[in-house]
This record gives C-alpha cells, structure tokens and sequence, in this order.
C-alpha cells in the first residue's frame, strides 16, 4: 500500500512514522510513505503557499494553484507506476469531515494508493477541494493547528489492517473495535504484581475457556464504558445471550442433580 501525503511539513510525518511496527514495514516494503511539500509548487517566486481570504476574515489561506499542482504530480506519479486505472482517493483532513474510526480504516487498507491532503491556517482555498478531495475525514470535534498530526493518526491505523504489516495475523482482528467490543484485559509476568493476581483462567490452558473469558470480559467492558457501542453489538448479536441463557441452564440442571 501507498500513502502520500500532501504536506507544508514533510519532515513531521516522515520523522513521526518511521518508528515501529509502521516503521518497519515500510522498511521491508510493505507499504510506502512519501511526504510531498506543497510548497515546492508554488508559482510564487518568494515560496508563499497562502493569502488573505477574500470577503475579509482572520487568518490566511493556503491557495488553489499549489495544493492542486502538488495532488497533480502526486496523481501522475501514481499512473506512471503502473496504478492508473481510478481516481485515487484524496483524504481531507478536516473537523468538518466524517469522524475516523476503525470502519474506515478497514475500509481504506483495502486501496492501492491513498492521498492525504494537510492543510494550514484558516484552511484550504474551496475550489481545490471540490477538485481533487474524495474524501472529508475527522479525528474528532476540536481544532489542531494543521493536518500532518491527524492523517498520521490515519496512517498508523490503516497501516495495522493492511497484511503482513502486524507481525500476528490476528492482531488487528482481535483489538479493540473489530467487532464494536473494547480490547479484553490482558496480563503477562510475573504472576502477583503489587498482590494482583493474574486471572486463573489465563494460566488453565484450556483455551476454550479463555477465548470465553475475553469475549465475557470485553462485553463487560464496553457495556460499561462505551455503551454506544456496546448497543451497535448488542443489536448485531442477539444470538449470543440465547447461547449464553442456554449454558446457564444446562449448569444449573447440572447442579441440582449434583445436589440431589
């Protein structure tokens, strides 16, 4: 997979993701990272990238001309590779945008090539969005001072849904919000730490029972702490507390027999 990010600072999202797993896998060539400066577009001699918006206003605004002379050269960089075929999809980083989550980031590990367009000041010129964007994405309801920390949020989170990049195939299938459920807790040496004990059933080696344990505790977790998603499960899984009912009837049958 191929990310680009379109940027007035290359050096923060190339020294913010050259570190880790995502690190490593664009090491081994799994995916590729390039930061491309808007700034070497500009027509204007002096290297300016933004002017005062028109109507009046606070701040700046990054202007048309560069933004969409960067995404141009990105995009035929793309099609001389071979890649050309659709539009490749341009990601907005903006709060105005749809909210990321771990949908989204299924989905977007599933493209060839993704573009993320950084933007600056009081934001971007409307004409090149409505040009080249696909895509309005949020990290959340508040405000930063630019894209780059955003799309690396992004990037990190697609990069783990993309194969071979977690060293664990099941990894980025069993974290939290795979399936609306928070992550199970997990425990690891030494076995009393401060007078917790780690959960018997971690240690049984029945890994039936385990897999139970953390469906049940990761349940629990998110109908307590996130209960919009616990009802997104819920709803989804109704088969579930009809097993569930079922196996606490047979135990009880069981131990009343084991009474009599």
């Amino acid at each position: 997979m191929h990310f680009h990010v379109l940027t007035l600072f290359p050096e923060m999202i190339m020294q913010g993701l050259d570190t880790s797993i995502i690190g490593r896998a664009i090491a081994k060539g799994i995916i590729s990272l390039e930061a491309v400066n808007i700034r070497d577009y500009t027509t204007n001699k002096h290297g300016k990238v933004d002017d005062y918006p028109y109507g009046g206003g606070a701040g700046m605004l990054m202007q048309a001309q560069p933004v969409y002379d960067t995404w141009k050269a990105v995009s035929d960089q793309i099609d001389a590779q071979g890649r050309e075929g659709k539009k490749t999809r341009v990601i907005y980083v903006t709060p105005q945008g749809q909210t990321f989550n771990q949908s989204m980031a299924k989905e977007y590990a599933k493209e060839e090539d993704l573009i993320f367009l950084c933007g600056h000041y009081e934001g971007i010129d409307e004409r090149v969005l409505e040009e080249i964007v696909t895509d309005y994405v949020s990290i959340g309801d508040y405000v930063l001072t630019g894209g780059e920390l955003p799309a690396m949020v992004m990037i990190d989170a697609i990069s783990r849904m993309v194969p071979e990049v977690l060293g664990n195939e099941d990894s980025g299938e069993t974290e939290s919000f795979s399936n609306y459920l928070l992550e199970y807790p997990q425990y690891s040496r030494p076995e009393v730490f401060r007078g917790k004990e780690v959960p018997k059933v971690l240690l049984s080696g029945d890994h039936k029972k385990v897999d139970e344990w953390r469906l049940e505790q990761s349940i629990e977790r998110t109908r307590k702490q996130r209960s919009d998603l616990y009802e997104k499960w819920e709803k989804e899984n109704q088969d579930y507390f009809i097993k569930k009912a079922k196996r606490e009837a047979r135990k009880r049958k069981k131990a009343c027999k084991s009474q009599v």
